[in-house]
């Protein structure tokens, strides 16, 4: 049993996290990205064992990519895809108990390329999910931000808290990402001043793990690539920036304990302390895992455009913490795990 399953194991037995959801109905939004489809893994593990099985919408643009993902899911019950956009008009789908939405542009090429697309999930998207959930018993409404929304740090503070708010320069394509997930916070804001809606809203910090789809062009997912094919890692800065990572099953974790045990309407910062790191180094421990070696490249130029200019951008878990969440896994680990498991598929 590989890491990941481990961990997935471990948490689906964890009854805190699963009390008040079985017997529900969850529609995600973004199910084949790397945490939609961790998180569908876990709930249909939990269904396993549960006394009353949590049904599942998944959806997603591309039913080809969704038919590969969950192969081993397709034909069950309690598993029902519907190929959707959520920037388009979504489709009647029924009475839904909790909305999670985590279909978002998530890697400077997709940035760069669907610049529009970006910001429209963020924020088109967000208001067609939450009217949906209004207009169809919706009990809760889980939106997956990101650590991006901090924007740079002016230097008065070593990480992030979930009330600091750093510089954003809102004239540039890279900016779409961050400033539409601030305005998908706010929606979800102003959707419960006017209709009391119940939402949480976990802000995550860079995740990796084996569910990682292959175009992503992340950096770390970009090192990992190379990392399972035993060829150098490619570095396209100095690699002075120093980020927050996590792996995707105390992601996973991260958006469930915020949303079932977290107050309504606060934001949670999802991060593992041990896990802040300088891109550099991270190559380096990639290129340990590999036997490779560090090379320096310039990026492309569509690469570029798209990339964080944040130098350092590590998250405050401690109030996710107080809640009882920990991670569990750390990146010496995660990586290895990641590449073996992406490795052997």
């Amino acid at each position: 049993m590989t890491k990941y399953q481990e961990e997935l194991e471990f948490y689906s037995r964890q009854e805190i996290l699963w009390k008040n959801l079985e017997g529900k109905c969850i529609m995600l939004s973004g199910s084949t990205g790397m945490i939609g489809r961790c998180l569908i893994d876990l709930l249909m593990l939990r269904n396993r064992i549960a006394k009353k099985k949590i049904k599942i919408i998944a959806l997603s643009r591309n039913e080809e990519t969704a038919g590969k993902r969950f192969q081993a899911y397709w034909n069950k019950e309690e598993f029902r895809y519907v190929p959707c956009d959520v920037n388009k008009r979504l489709p009647d789908c029924g009475e839904v108990d909790v909305i999670i939405h985590a279909a978002s542009n998530t890697h400077p090429k997709q940035y760069a390329q669907d610049s529009i697309g970006t910001i429209t999930s963020n924020v088109f998207g967000t208001k067609r999910l939450l009217d949906y959930g209004i207009s169809h018993g919706m009990k809760h409404f889980c939106f997956l931000s990101s650590v991006e929304i901090y924007g740079e740090n002016r230097g008065d503070i070593e990480k992030f808290d979930e009330k600091y708010l750093g510089y954003l320069d809102c004239n540039t394509l890279r900016a779409g990402y961050p400033e539409s997930k601030r305005v998908g916070e706010t929606l979800c804001n102003a959707y419960k001043e006017t209709y009391q809606i119940d939402y949480s809203i976990p802000r995550l910090s860079r995740v990796y793990g084996p569910t990682m789809l292959e175009t992503d062009s992340k950096a770390i997912s970009q090192f990992i690539k190379k990392a399972i094919a035993g060829e150098d890692i490619v570095l396209k800065s100095t690699g002075e920036q120093k980020y927050s990572y996590i792996f995707v099953t105390d992601a996973v974790a991260g958006i469930l304990y915020s949303m079932l045990l977290g107050e309504s309407g606060e934001e949670y910062n999802v991060a593992d302390e041990k896990s802040d790191i300088t891109l550099k180094e991270l190559a380096e421990k990639l290129a340990e895992i590999a036997e490779t070696r560090v090379v320096f490249e310039l990026p492309e130029e569509i690469e570029r455009r798209g990339y964080s200019i944040a130098t350092k951008a590590m998250l405050d878990a401690g109030k996710l913490k107080k809640i009882g969440w920990e991670a569990r896994i750390h990146l010496k680990e995660g990586l290895r795990c990641t590449v073996e498991m992406l490795k052997g598929m």
